[in-house]
C-alpha cells in the first residue's frame, strides 16, 4: 500500500534529508537484516532522538501508516523488515548510566550489549542476557526480543531482570517507570488501558489451565508469543505493561530506555569438554549437572563436532568420535580461586561417574579453554562457510522440556533424515533443553520451499504439540514463527495475545504480521534471494556483526550493505529485470559503496565466516579504474619523484594553507630534516621507514617537531639498537598506496622491488627489520621472501625495547588509537601495556575500530574520516594527548579530537630513559 502523501510530508518537515531515505540503494540496504527475508521498506528514516519517534508515531496514528524499530538488524526471524516505514536507531541512543557499584545500569536502546558490559566490567558485573550477537546487536533488540544466550537461562534475561523502563506507545505517549510524575500523569490520562490490561490479567489469573500452561511454558525459554507471563506475575498495570514490552519485537510500542539489574561476571573460570558415547547418555547427565555451579553446558552433537574438526587447534581425537558421539561443553565461574576449586572438585566427583569416550579435564589456562570454547564458537561459521552458493544458512531455535531432551534430539534427527538435510548440524543450551539446529536451505524453486515448508510443518508438531516444548526459545517470533502461535499456545492463549495487541495497537500500525499474523503461509513469502556475486563474499550469511567495526557506517553503507547490494545487481545483470532499477542501484554503489569504503579489513575480524568485504571493494576498484594502470606503473616505478612532489606540496602547504581548501591545522609539514644517526657499535636494524613517515612532518604546532625517524632512532638506541637507513628507501613502497585503488599491478610491483631491496640490505634477512607503520606492516605480512625478519614497530618496542628501559610515568590520561592494522596484527594487548607505561591511565575510545583515513580517503574524502571519528573528541576530552603506530591516521584523529597524536614511540622516547647494565 503506497504511503499516504500527507504523512510523506509530515515527516519531511520533521526529519532532515540526509536522514530521509526513498531511494533504490537505501532501501533494499536498511531493508535487509539477518534473517531470509527480504521486504523493501518504502520510506527508511535514521531517528536520532525520543521526540522524533514520538511524532512519528502520531503521524503514523493519523495516516495509518505501518511502522517497524530496527537496532541492529541482528534478528533472525524476520521481525525487522517491512514494506511500509522503518524507522532505524541512529547514532543518538548512546547513553548509558551505572547505578551504584554497577547493581544497575540504564541503557538507551542504541547501546551495543558488549558496549554495556565494558563499562560494568570493572564492578565485575554484566547484563543478564549474553545472546551469540553481543558485540553487534543492541539493547533496543535485547529486550524487545528477550534474547539470552549461553549463560543467561530463564533467571537472567530481560524480563527477569527489568528494573524500570520507558516506552512511547502506539498514539506518542510516553511513560517513565522511574519517574513517578511520569507514571501518576499516565495512571490519569491512560486509565482505562491500564483497567484493561489488569481485567485482562485477573481474567488470566482465574483461568486455571490457561495459567498453568504460561507456568510450563515459562519454566522453559520461550520466546513464541507475547510475554504472558507478565499477567501472571504481576498485578500493578504499570509492571504489566512494562513486561508485556519485552519480548514484544515492536508490536506493542517503542522503548526508548530500560533500566536492568545486572549479574555478577565471576573473574575466575574453567571449562572441560565431555564426550558421551550416545545423546541419551550425554542427556542423562544433564540432570546431575543442573543443580552444581555450572555457569554454561552446550550440547554439540556429532555432525557439529564434525563440522569443526579439521579448524586449526582442534584435537586430534575429535575426528575418533564415534558416529553417536554427543559432547557437553561446560564452564564453571566463581568469585575466588578457592571457591572455583571447590566447584571444580564437586565436578570432577560427578564426572567420574560418567562413561565418556573422551574428556578434556576441566581448566584454569585461558588458552586451554578458550580453545574449547573456539570448537561451539566455529560450528555456525563452519555450515556458512561450506554452503552451496545460493542457499542460505538457516538457524532454528526450540526447546524442549529437560527430561524428554534425548527424544528430542533423535526426533529431530528423524526429520533431518526424511527431508533430506544431510547437512543439519544440532548444538545448545543443554540445562535449559533449548537447542539450536543449524541447515542449509535454498529457495530458488517451488520444490525447495515446498521442502522448507513440510519440514518446518512436522517441526512445529513435533515440538510445540507432542513435546510441549518452544517453538522459539530465545531469537524471537518474528515472521518465521508467528503462523505457529496458536498451534503452541491453544487458542484460548492465542486470542488473549490478538486481545493485547488490539489493545495497545488498536490501528494495527506496530510491525504488522510480526509475532501474530492471519496468514498461515506467511514463513514461506517474501524470501530473500542470496545470489552468487563474488567468491569473494558468496559465503555471507548476512548476519550483520561487521557493521558496528565498518568506519563508513554511519555516513553511507556497512559491509553487509555492500554485498546486499552487490548481490541484488548481479540478479537484475543476470535476469534482466528492471533495468532502471539496475540503473540507479549501479550509480548510486558508486559512491555509497565504493568510493566511501575505507577497505580496510576489518569486517572480517567480526564476520563468523572471515569475509573481507575491502577485497571485493578493491576488485571493483581493479575494473573501474582499469585506464589508469598506465600511470599507476609509471608513478610506482618513479617512486622516490613522486614521494618529492608530495613533499613540496606539504612544504607549500604549510606556507599558504589558508587558499588551501580542506587545509587544516593538524596537517603535517614537509619531512625534510635529516637524520642524526646512533651510536654505530649498537646492535644493527634496518629501519624500513613507510613512505609517509619518510614524507611528512610533524603538525606545524607540535610539542615535539622531530621526524619520526629521528625519534624512532633516539628511542631504540636508548635500548641498545642502531637504526640503520640504507640507500634507496626513497623509492619503497609496501604497495598498499596502490593496492587500495585497486591496482594490483603497481602494488605487486612495489612489493618485488622491496622485496629485493630488503634482501640486499639485510643480507638475505641476517639483520632484522624495523617497520614503523602498522599498515605497512599488514600489508607485507605473508607476501615476502620468508628470510626477511620484518618486526612492526609495536612487537619490537613491546619485546625488545621496553625490558632495557626505565620509565616514569606522565601524569593525567592518555589517548590510543588502535589502528585497524595494529588491530588484525593482534596487538591490541600489547599496545595498551606499552601505553601503560608512560601513563597510569590509558583512553581507548569506544566504536572506532578504524579511523576512517584509509591512505588518502581523508583528504580527498574527508566526510568518511569525520562519520567515523564523530564520537572521539568527547571520549577523549580530558586526554592532553593522543598516540596511534600510523602516519596518515594521526591527521584525522589530531583534526576530530582537538588533541595532537603522534606515534607511540614519542611518547616511549619522553618518559624513558635507558636501563643500567649492572655488570
Amino acid at each position: 500500500m503506497a504511503i499516504p502523501v500527507a504523512f510523506q510530508k509530515a515527516v519531511k518537515k520533521l526529519i532532515p534529508a540526509e536522514r530521509y531515505f526513498d531511494d533504490p540503494i537505501a532501501t533494499l540496504a536498511y531493508g535487509t537484516d539477518a534473517s531470509f527475508y527480504r521486504l523493501l521498506p518504502k520510506l527508511v528514516l535514521r531517528v536520532e532522538s525520543e521526540a522524533e519517534v514520538v511524532a512519528l508515531l502520531k503521524f503514523a496514528n493519523e495516516y495509518h501508516v505501518a511502522i517497524t524499530f530496527r537496532a541492529a538488524g541482528t534478528s533472525l526471524s524476520g521481525q525487522a523488515v517491512t514494506d511500509s516505514v522503518l524507522l532505524v536507531l541512529g547514532e543518538n541512543w548512546q547513553q548509558r548510566e551505572v547505578r551504584g557499584l554497577g547493581e544497575q545500569i540504564r541503557l538507551q536502546p542504541g547501546v551495543i550489549g558488549a558496549a554495556a558490559n565494558s563499562v560494568l566490567s570493572k564492578f565485575q558485573r554484566k547484563i543478564g542476557p549474553d545472546p551469540a550477537s553481543i558485540n553487534s546487536c543492541k539493547i533496543g533488540g535485547i529486550v524487545a526480543n528477550n534474547a539470552s544466550g549461553m549463560c543467561c537461562g530463564t533467571a537472567h534475561n530481560s524480563f527477569n531482570t527489568l528494573a524500570a523502563m520507558r516506552l512511547v506507545l502506539f498514539d506518542g505517549t510516553v511513560l517513565d517507570t522511574e519517574d513517578s510524575q511520569s507514571v501518576s500523569a499516565f495512571r490519569q490520562s491512560h486509565a482505562s488501558l491500564l483497567a484493561n490490561l489488569a481485567l485482562l490479567a485477573e481474567q488470566t489469573r482465574q483461568d486455571v489451565q490457561l495459567c498453568a500452561k504460561i507456568r510450563h511454558k515459562y519454566r522453559l525459554k520461550n520466546t513464541t508469543g507475547f510475554s504472558l507471563n507478565a499477567l501472571t506475575e504481576f498485578t500493578d498495570p504499570i509492571d504489566i505493561l512494562t513486561h508485556l514490552m519485552v519480548g514484544s519485537e515492536g508490536c506493542l510500542g517503542f522503548i526508548s530506555a530500560v533500566t536492568y539489574h545486572t549479574v555478577p561476571e565471576y573473574p575466575y573460570r574453567a571449562s572441560g569438554l565431555l564426550v558421551f558415547p550416545s545423546v541419551a547418555s550425554c542427556c542423562q547427565a544433564l540432570t546431575v549437572l543442573k543443580p552444581l555451579a555450572v555457569s554454561a553446558v552446550e550440547l554439540l552433537d556429532r555432525r557439529s563436532l564434525r563440522s569443526v574438526e579439521h579448524k586449526a587447534g582442534m584435537p586430534d581425537w575429535v575426528k575418533q568420535v564415534s558416529d553417536n558421539g554427543c559432547a557437553l561443553l561446560i564452564e564453571t565461574t566463581a568469585v575466588s580461586a578457592q571457591v572455583l576449586q571447590r566447584q571444580l572438585a564437586e565436578l570432577r566427583a560427578v564426572v567420574a561417574g560418567f562413561t565418556l569416550e573422551q574428556q578434556v579435564d576441566f581448566s584454569t589456562d585461558p588458552a586451554a579453554y578458550n580453545q574449547l570454547w573456539a570448537i561451539r564458537k566455529g560450528i555456525f561459521p563452519a555450515v556458512g562457510a561450506v554452503r552451496q552458493t545460493g542457499t542460505t544458512v538457516i538457524i532454528e531455535d526450540v526447546t524442549f522440556p529437560l527430561p524428554q531432551l534425548a527424544d528430542g534430539v533423535a526426533r529431530l534427527q528423524q526429520l533431518f533424515a526424511k527431508y533430506n538435510y544431510n547437512e543439519a548440524i544440532i548444538f545448545g543450551h543443554a540445562l535449559e533443553g533449548n537447542l539450536h539446529f543449524v541447515f542449509t536451505q535454498g529457495f530458488k524453486d517451488p520444490a525447495e520451499v515446498a521442502r522448507y515448508d513440510n519440514f518446518m510443518q512436522d517441526v512445529a508438531n513435533l515440538v510445540a504439540v507432542e513435546f510441549g516444548g518452544s517453538l522459539k526459545a530465545e531469537h524471537g517470533t518474528g515472521r518465521n514463527m508467528a503462523p505457529f502461535v496458536e498451534l503452541e499456545w491453544g487458542s484460548d492463549a492465542y486470542q488473549l495475545m490478538w486481545r493485547i495487541k488490539k489493545l495497545l495497537d488498536p490501528k494495527h500500525i506496530l510491525n504488522p504480521d510480526v509475532v501474530l499474523s492471519d496468514n498461515p503461509q506467511l514463513h514461506v513469502q517474501n524470501l530473500k534471494p542470496l545470489p552468487a556475486t563474488d567468491p569473494l563474499v558468496d559465503k555471507c550469511i548476512e548476519c550483520g556483526f561487521c557493521e558496528p567495526v565498518c568506519p563508513s557506517r554511519n555516513l553511507t553503507l556497512t559491509p553487509r550493505q555492500r554485498i546486499v547490494t552487490q548481490r541484488e545487481i548481479s540478479r537484475l545483470q543476470q535476469s534482466g529485470d528492471d533495468p532502471k532499477r539496475l540503473t540507479a542501484l549501479t550509480k548510486s554503489y558508486q559512491y555509497a559503496g565504493n568510493d566511501t569504503c575505507a577497505a580496510c579489513g576489518m569486517c572480517s575480524t567480526a564476520c563468523p565466516v572471515g569475509i573481507n568485504t575491502g577485497e571485493l571493494t578493491r576488485v571493483l576498484r581493479a575494473e573501474n579504474n582499469r585506464r589508469w594502470q598506465r600511470l599507476a606503473t609509471f608513478l610506482a616505478r618513479h617512486f622516490a619523484a613522486v614521494s618529492a612532489m608530495a613533499r613540496f606540496g606539504l612544504g607549500v602547504g604549510q606556507r599558504l594553507g589558508k587558499v588551501f581548501p580542506g587545509w587544516h591545522s593538524a596537517m603535517p609539514g614537509a619531512n625534510c630534516a635529516k637524520v642524526t644517526p646512533a651510536d654505530s657499535s649498537l646492535t644493527p636494524i634496518i629501519y624500513l621507514a613507510s613512505c609517509s613517515s619518510r614524507v611528512m612532518a610533524p603538525q606545524a604546532n607540535s610539542r615535539d617537531n622531530r621526524s619520526l625517524l629521528q625519534v624512532s632512532t633516539d628511542l631504540l638506541a636508548k635500548a641498545g639498537y642502531q637504526l640503520l637507513i640504507p640507500q634507496g628507501i626513497a623509492n619503497q613502497c609496501c604497495g598498499m598506496p596502490f593496492q587500495s585503488k585497486g591496482q594490483f599491478v603497481a602494488a605487486k610491483l612495489k612489493q618485488h622491488e622491496l622485496e629485493q631491496w630488503l634482501l640486499e640490505v639485510s643480507k638475505d634477512g641476517e639483520i632484522p627489520i624495523f617497520s614503523d607503520s602498522s599498515p605497512c606492516s599488514l600489508t607485507l605480512s605473508g607476501k615476502l621472501d620468508p628470510r626477511l625478519n620484518i618486526i612492526d614497530s609495536v612487537d619490537f618496542l613491546y619485546d625488545q625495547v621496553l625490558p632495557k628501559l626505565v620509565l616514569n610515568k606522565q601524569a593525567g590520561p592518555v589517548a590510543l588509537h588502535i589502528t585497524c592494522s595494529a588491530s588484525q596484527l593482534g596487538q591490541s594487548a600489547k599496545l595498551q601495556q606499552l601505553l601503560g607505561t608512560c601513563s597510569d591511565e590509558t583512553i581507548v575510545p569506544e566504536g572506532i575500530s578504524c579511523c576512517g583515513f584509509a591512505g588518502d580517503k581523508g583528504l580527498v574524502l574527508p566526510e568518511l574520516n569525520a562519520a567515523a571519528l564523530s564520537g572521539l573528541a568527547a571520549q577523549v576530552s580530558e586526554c592532553s594527548r593522543g598516540v596511534s603506530t600510523s602516519r596518515t591516521c594521526e591527521i584525522g584523529l589530531s583534526l576530530h579530537s582537538g588533541i595532537e597524536y603522534q606515534h607511540i614511540v614519542y611518547l616511549l622516547d619522553r618518559c624513558s630513559t635507558a636501563a643500567t647494565i649492572e655488570i
